[in-house]
Formats: C-alpha cells, structure tokens, sequence
C-alpha cells in the first residue's frame, strides 16, 4: 500500500514538474481564507501551457495583480499604471497633459528678429516663420537692399515689412547663417524634371554682347558735336552763346530722331505715337547725355554742350541759364552717385523715350517697348556689375525724376530765349519746343 502511494505521488511530481516535497507540502496546508477576495478581471490573459499547475486546490481564489501597461515617449520607454484606454499610445505632450503641465506653463522662445513667437531654430537662429522665409529669398535670390532711411530702422513684428535692408541686416546681426540656405533648393520640394544641356542655368549671368537693345544703341550713338561759327554780325559775347547752343541743341533734335527710329520696339509704333513720344521726351534725352558727358569725377562742374564748349555755373548766370545749369547738374550728381557707365546711359536714354506720359493711341505697344527696355537695362547692369546688381539699378533709375526736373528747365529758358527773340532759332528746334504734351 505504501509503495503503490509512494510511487503515485512520483508520477504526479514527474508531470508537474515540481519537487516532491514542495506539492507534498502543499497538500499538507490548510486551504486559505479571504474575508472579502476580489473580483476576478473580465478578460483574464491566459496563461501559457507551461505555467498552467497540473494540480490546484479548487478552494483557492488568485487575487489578480494589477494591470501594468506601457507609455512611451520619444527618447525614453515610461511606464504608467492604471491607464486609461484613451492614454495607452500616448505622446511626449499627453504625457505632460497627464501629469499635470499646461501649455501656458511651456516656454515660448521668440524670434531674435522681430520678436514674434518664434516657431524654431532656423539658420541658427530661434525666428518665426515670416523672418526664416525672409532670410531664405534673400540668400537663394541674391537680393540686395537699399535702406530709404539711415540703416537704423526699427524692426519688430508690426514694422519688420518696412524696411527690408535694415531686416536682412538684422538677421545677419543676431547670427543668421548665408551657409545655413541651400542654394539648390526649389519651390515644392526636390526638382523632379532634368533641365537640357543647352538650357541657361538659373544663375548664369547675361552677357552684354547677347543684349540686342544695347548692341543697336551703342551703334547709332551720335558722337559728340563742334561748335559752328556764330551768325555775322552777332558781336554780343551773350548773343554768341546763345547762338551756339541753339544751333547744338538744332542739331541734337536731328541726331536723336534718326537715333530713336533704330531702336527695336520704336517703330511698331503708329507714327502720330511716335512723333508724340519724341516732342514730349526730347529735352529728357539730350539733359541726360549732356549731364553724362559732365561727369567730372570730383572736379569742378562744367557742362560739356560740345568738344569744343563747357560752362561753368557763373558762365551760364550770364546768359540767364542759371536754373538749366543747376537742374543739369543735379541729373550729373546722380548719374555720379550711381557711378553710371555709357552702356548703362544708353539705356538710360532710351527708357526716358519709352517712359512718356504723353497722350498715345496704342498704350499696348508702348508698354511692350518699354519692358523690352527695362530687361535690357536690368541685363545690362547684371552683367556689368554681378555683386551689386540690385542697388546699382535702384541707383540708376532714380535719376528719371531728376530728368523731369531738368526738362522742365530747357523748356523754359528756350521758350524764354525765342520769346524775347534773343538769337534765331531754327524751325525744326521751335517746333519740338512748342509741343508741349505733358
């Protein structure tokens, strides 16, 4: 009997897969008593084949342990009790959420430039969108600014569209990289076309000789005239000069018809367009070249009318020039501070004709001669100066007001010289000056 039990009690061990002595020992304890045992969970996990106890007391009652389930946030694995289903996935925000955090109580950085909320570090810098989208145009598009004031305008988020050179510079201030901008970058992610072989890249330069505009206008430039001898009999040393000019100005008018008519664009112009253009435009035109031709480089100012003839400020008080003298030397202080050069006059020259005000009966083919203009100056001035392309042009084209002003001078005094019948004055000349279409 005994060795039938004994060899029983081996057999059930064996298949437990527990020590005689601990399953004897259990069988040996009293059943525990639970005076208020806990509800069993709804879904219990199971258990897996090998941990299931071939033999249980069916008195005995598990308190279930309590549910342990995992939150991870990026960087670090947390673990999180009696969660709720909602904050089983979890962020790093829900975290914070959960324990209590708040957004107000997070740290706002703001944007070294303008001081709004700023949405990261770009460039090295913490800015907002608007500043980080600023310095990238800048930086891929090459732009350069010219402040209106003294370099020391006031940036914050109402004022930061105001001026643009002092914001650029702003951004340079506080630590903004160039480096930072990628140059190969393009508008809606990566390029997904290949550009041909024989396609300009978008950074190649234009050439001067490949500007058709130029070519045609450095070709019929008239040169610059000689004095003819005064009319017999003008003894007068005032009525001399006056003489002089007003056979230079004569022969100006001619040159610069036969000039225009050359320029591409001009002709397509109906020809009452044409003339107008010309008798509203002309004491532009010949201001400007005589102001180029009076560029001194430091020195004393002289209008240089002909190889052969130059007055200076008191010489044109003496025959009642004065203000011509002064108007016509602002437009040389200008072309001076924009340290202008002849292709860039040229052009000049040729956007004071396309830029009339004068009445026209076809305002389409106007406006596609002057944009031919404009892309050919723009063109030019990159070519001729590629690290300060942008400010040379702003430079250039602010001496169109000062033309207006200088316009207004000539007509004036010549239409004071031919009323008053100082010196003879040649139809063509009279004619262009009483065409008073503005």
């Amino acid at each position: 009997m005994m060795a039938s039990r004994k060899i029983k009690v081996q057999m059930i061990s064996a298949v437990s897969g527990e020590p005689m002595l601990r399953r004897v020992k259990q069988e040996a304890d009293p059943t525990p008593q639970y005076s208020s045992p806990e509800p069993q969970p709804l879904h219990p996990q199971p258990l897996h084949p090998r941990q299931m106890p071939m033999m249980q007391s069916p008195e005995l009652d598990l308190e279930p342990k309590e549910e342990v389930k995992f939150c991870v946030s990026p960087g670090e694995a947390t673990i999180v009790g009696n969660m709720s289903p909602e904050q089983q996935h979890c962020s790093s925000t829900t975290v914070a959420a959960t324990s209590g955090a708040r957004d107000d109580e997070t740290p706002r950085r703001y944007c070294l430039v303008c001081g709004d909320t700023a949405s990261g570090f770009h460039y090295g810098v913490a800015s907002c969108e608007a500043c980080k989208a600023f310095f990238k145009r800048t930086i891929q598009g090459n732009i350069e600014y010219t402040c209106p004031a003294s370099n020391e305008c006031e940036i914050n988020k109402r004022r930061r569209k105001a001026c643009q050179a002092c914001r650029f510079k702003k951004c340079l201030k506080t630590g903004m990289l160039r480096e930072g901008v990628r140059l190969d970058r393009v508008r809606g992610g990566r390029q997904k076309y290949r550009r041909a072989p024989d396609q300009p890249l978008p950074h190649q330069r234009p050439q001067l000789d490949d500007i058709k505009v130029l070519e045609v206008l450095s070709s019929y430039e008239p040169d610059m005239l000689t004095c003819s001898a005064p009319p017999a009999g003008v003894v007068d040393p005032t009525a001399k000069t006056l003489s002089i000019l007003a056979d230079l100005y004569d022969k100006e008018l001619v040159s610069v018809i036969g000039w225009a008519k050359q320029i591409p664009g001009f002709t397509d112009l109906q020809l009452n367009d044409q003339m107008r253009l010309l008798q509203s435009t002309w004491a532009e035109m010949l201001s400007l070249m005589l102001a180029y031709r009076s560029m001194s480089g430091g020195g004393p100012l002289r209008l240089r009318f002909a190889v052969d003839l130059a007055l200076d400020e008191q010489q044109a008080r003496d025959i009642g020039a004065h203000d011509l003298f002064t108007q016509v030397a602002g437009v040389t202080k200008r072309l001076e501070r924009a340290s202008a050069l002849r292709e860039e006059c040229y052009l000049l020259k040729a956007l004071a004709l396309a830029n009339s005000e004068a009445r026209i009966d076809e305002h389409a083919a106007l406006r596609r001669f002057r944009d031919s203009i404009l892309a050919a100056l723009n063109d030019a001035v990159s070519a001729l100066r590629p690290y300060n392309a942008n400010a040379a042009l702003q430079q250039l084209l602010l001496v169109l007001p000062a033309l207006r002003h200088a316009d207004v001078a000539v007509r004036r005094f010549w239409s004071g010289v031919h009323r008053d019948r100082r010196v003879t004055m040649n139809k063509l000349f009279i004619e262009m000056l009483e065409a008073c279409l503005r």
